[in-house]
This record gives C-alpha cells, structure tokens and sequence, in this order.
C-alpha cells in the first residue's frame, strides 16, 4: 500500500487502542492527535494520513495513535501518556521521537516526563501545560454542546475558534453540510477527553522534560491562549520557541511549512526563521 499505510490495532490494558503506520524510515516517529480524536478515531485512515504526512515517510517509520476505545470516566491525561507508553512496548518501539498537536501535547508532555527513556526529540504544538480561563471557557462550552448531542454548532464553534479569518472565509461555504454527516454515535468519549484538556496541569513538572523540544504556538490562538507556548517553553530547558504570526490554534494545518518546520527540527538541520 501507499507508503506501506497500514491500519491496525493494538491491546492497552482492557480495552482495543487504533493507530496507522505509514513509512519506512530507520527512526519511529509517533503523531498524538488533539480532541478531535474523541469524536473520530484514526481507524481507517492510513492512507489519508500517509499521503497528508509523507513528507516523514523516508526518515521515519511514523505511527498515529487514538486513545483507546473505552475510555473510563475520569482518566487523565496523565493516563493517557501511560496507556501509549504500554502501546509503544507492546508494537516493539523502544524510543521515538514524538510529536503532539493540542490535547496530543498534553498527552506527550506527560510521556516526557514518565517515561523519559522513550521519548528521543518532542515537539509540543498549540497546547497547553496548565489550565487557563481561556481553555475553560472554550472547551467547557464544546462540553455543554457535546452533552446537548449538538454536533453541528460544536463543529462550527471549533472551525470558528481555530482557524484564520482567511481561512474561514473558504471553509464556511460547507458549514450547512456540517451536521448531516460524521456525528457519534455517543459523546461519551469526546465528554471524557475534552475533561481531561479542563483538569490537564503537568506545568509543575515540565523541569523533568530532559530530551530536546521544539515548542509550537500561534499568537492568535482561540483555545490555548497565545501565552500557552512561552509558558511552556520558560520551563524545558533543551527547548526552543517558534510562534507563527497571524495564525491560531490551527497553526499546524493553515502554517504552510509546518511540517518542514518539524522534520528540520527531528532531522537536526538547523532552525527555520
């Protein structure tokens, strides 16, 4: 298959975890996803995101991990990061660079810091290490949407508070299509994790993350905050900072050398200006 994509699943503790691997490369390289995945797992998706991402597919062996499908209430972000530590053991990878976007960056932050002999080189893009009123207000309103099964105006309400101005001005010509396709099942799932990104708070501990890190941010973010990146990026020593100028918390799919950004960080070819 294209870029050898694969879908597959493996057994975390009780429950199925989906990922897809795509490339052939010498080095892992492992892709956590933000909260979107509550309401859509990677299942499936192997191609789209080896033909999306294959600019990783000659360097690296790149793995996407979900959660695991039955998530119980309560769990953290912190258990999170253990169940892709047990999912990393059990596919056989012993160190990985790792590379997490939004609620994917909390997640990785917590793997860093547990587990650090897995995590090679980290990439933090538009999350957060701590609560702020802004996470709280944007993420609590997606809560109350979720919980009144009001897909629609969720979906919206996130396009609105991610992207561009200029952006949005192409994508709101689909916005009456958003509702009539994609919808749980159930939000349970996407009520779990959007808890988590409210309570996640590893900022205490960032001093732990010893691997070197690129942190990510826009200052026109929405949902983090524009401040969420510099906060994290005071903390980790081996660290530097890159803030893109007029974009938000969908730097990394709006930014277009976002992804060129990341492999000249992993492949040690020297910063981007």
């Amino acid at each position: 298959m294209f870029y050898h994509a694969h879908n597959g699943s493996v057994r975390v503790g009780n429950s199925e975890m989906d990922y897809i691997s795509f490339g052939n490369g010498n080095k892992n390289l492992i892709m956590l996803p933000g909260l979107g995945d509550g309401l859509s797992t990677v299942k499936g998706m192997a191609l789209a995101f080896s033909i999306m991402y294959r600019i990783y597919a000659k360097e690296f062996t790149v793995y996407v991990f979900s959660r695991k499908n039955h998530l119980q209430e309560g769990y953290s972000t912190r258990e999170m990061a253990k169940d892709h530590a047990e999912a990393m053991t059990v596919l056989g990878i012993s160190k990985a660079d790792v590379l997490g976007i939004s609620q994917g960056g909390m997640i990785a932050q917590y793997l860093a810091i547990d587990y650090p002999h897995l995590v090679s080189k980290l990439i933090l893009a538009v999350t957060s290490a701590k609560p702020n009123e802004m996470i709280k207000k944007e993420v609590g309103g997606w809560i109350e949407m979720a919980r009144q099964g009001n897909y629609k105006d969720l979906m919206i309400d996130t396009a609105e508070k991610s992207y561009s101005e200029r952006y949005l001005k192409k994508y709101r010509r689909i916005y009456p299509l958003i509702g009539r396709i994609g919808k749980p099942k159930s939000f349970k799932r996407f009520l779990i994790q959007a808890a988590s990104c409210v309570s996640h708070n590893a900022y205490m501990e960032l001093d732990k993350i010893v691997c070197p890190t690129l942190v990510i941010g826009g200052d026109c973010d929405k949902i983090v905050g524009a401040a969420a990146a510099f906060s994290i990026a005071e903390k980790i020593s081996q660290s530097e900072l890159f803030v893109y100028n007029g974009l938000g918390h969908a730097a990394y799919e709006e930014a277009k050398d976002f992804k060129e950004r990341v492999l000249d960080f992993l492949t040690g070819m020297g910063r981007r200006k």
